[in-house]
């Protein structure tokens, strides 16, 4: 029988408004709790959402989890869209093939290795297998970003880790593209012909083509705008987008970052993403909550009808295959492009973390596949996802370390000369004041960034001079006449 939580017996439109409002703010106080043992955001949502849920609290109804599974596809439009930011056309010339072959070594040998793992060692169904190996391409670079920050981290490794990790959720996103449509295909039961692969194709071209042209179309409405039309304006883009997807039931994703894409290559307004990245984090938030809702604990110790091995076996071990295949191919496309043995060796380390895009995908592979297979997909992309984004930001500091890429030392941090211009020795006095010169040089000038802080300036500014300014010009006057 099913449990009846306290907000079921209230006006459908109370039970909405009050059960957003405990999930924004439970998802914000379990933050205060993970930020204690170092853990990210993403995980402090999930387990909200998990005691918000039917095997805790049963604070939420189980009819509205499942009618805000339109969160997915929303929050999806805005990390394939924030994706777009990093296919500068620029860049990927400045850095040549490297660092595409790095990216495609890493991300498709995970894949790869879990394929095996599912579809030829443990013998689930095709469907199931292509999607799940899909979802092990995309990781999660949050963790990492903000590890070299607190870092300070710098140098090849660093400027390769970057480059890798932002293509890297595009790999993950053309790869779950293909392995949906092939477990549709396979799921109705459909003979293998040409139609069925070339179909989803023209399908997400299709997409991509309207993507493209709203980005277009975007660039050229956005000239001239102010920051707050533009963040309006864009939203409706992707909602415009999303509803386009829905109604031929096509994935936004490859539509969503193609729109990035373009725009930032034809506008390189960098802005607008940052404004956007504003903008999302309470969408994120429901989102993530909402994926912790949905989280089944009873299905992890039970076997599937697609299956003989329970999914946590299965969750374990697609954790182990996946981190198997991230770190010998990141260490693969290094050995073949030439890098550095640092390089080489602990790249894969700082590709461990998995979370946001792998968990969106889930969710719109769940709904995909339906029924107990697509509960089984998204139940152990989220059970891995938590074990991920514990160890993740450990391996990329350690993978900094090693690679040499910060330092504790005060001498490592800059570059000192320790003669003067003479030849003549310095005292450890003058080179310990240049050191710290020369950090504190490094530290950006306080500047008000924020569109409301200068909103407020500037309105502040006007106010003295409606107010005020009359009597300072009367006492200037009266006092210049006196001198």
């Amino acid at each position: 029988m099913e449990k009846v939580g306290p907000l079921s017996n209230i006006s459908p439109t109370a039970s909405l408004i009050i059960s957003l409002a405990a999930m924004l703010f439970c998802g914000f106080l379990m933050t205060r709790v993970t930020k204690r043992i170092r853990l990210p955001n993403v995980t402090a949502y999930i387990l909200t959402g998990i005691l918000l849920g039917p095997y805790c609290f049963n604070v939420i109804p189980g009819d509205l989890i499942v009618n805000l599974g339109f969160l997915s596809d929303i929050a999806l439009a805005f990390i394939a869209f924030s994706t777009g930011e990093f296919f500068k056309f620029s860049t990927l010339r400045e850095n040549g093939m490297k660092v595409v072959v790095i990216t495609l070594a890493e991300s498709l040998l995970a894949t790869v290795l879990v394929f095996i793992l599912t579809f030829f060692i443990l013998g689930i169904n095709l469907a199931f297998s292509a999607v799940l190996a899909a979802l092990a391409a995309a990781t999660a670079p949050a963790s990492t970003m903000m590890t070299i920050r607190q870092t300070g981290a710098k140098g090849d490794f660093v400027n390769t880790l970057l480059q890798v990790v932002a293509l890297d959720d595009i790999v993950g996103l053309v790869a779950y593209s293909a392995a949906i449509s092939v477990a549709t295909a396979t799921l109705a039961n459909k003979a293998f012909s040409v139609m069925s692969i070339v179909l989803p194709l023209l399908q997400n071209l299709f997409i991509i083509a309207v993507g493209l042209f709203l980005g277009w179309v975007l660039y050229l409405i956005l000239k001239n705008r102010s920051k707050d039309n533009k963040l309006i304006i864009t939203v409706a883009f992707l909602f415009l987008l999303c509803g386009i997807s829905a109604l031929f039931d096509i994935s936004p994703l490859l539509g969503c970052m193609a729109m990035g894409t373009i725009y930032i290559n034809l506008s390189d307004d960098s802005k607008l993403f940052k404004a956007m990245n504003y903008f999302s984090p309470p969408i994120l938030l429901l989102f993530f909550v909402r994926s912790g809702l949905n989280f089944k604990l009873d299905s992890l110790f039970t076997s599937s009808s697609f299956g003989s091995h329970p999914l946590i076996l299965i969750g374990v071990l697609y954790f182990i295959v996946r981190i198997i295949g991230k770190y010998f191919g990141a260490f693969a496309g290094c050995l073949v492009t030439g890098k550095s043995r640092k390089v080489r060796d602990y790249l894969g380390l700082a590709l461990v973390p998995q979370a946001g895009v792998a968990i969106g995908l889930a969710a719109l592979g769940a709904r995909t596949l339906g029924g107990e297979m697509g509960q089984a997909l998204e139940t152990i992309i989220l059970a891995s996802s938590v074990l991920y984004e514990m160890i993740g930001p450990a391996c990329a500091k350690l993978s900094l370390y090693l690679s040499g890429s910060y330092s504790n030392k005060i001498e490592d941090l800059t570059e000192v000369s320790e003669t003067d211009a003479h030849g003549k020795p310095r005292s450890e006095f003058d080179i310990l004041t240049e050191r710290i010169k020369k950090i504190q040089e490094t530290i950006p000038a306080y500047s008000i960034s924020e569109e409301n802080e200068e909103a407020f300036l500037e309105a502040a500014e006007e106010n003295s001079q409606r107010f005020f300014g009359g009597n300072i010009n009367r006492m200037q006057r009266h006092f210049g006449r006196k001198n």
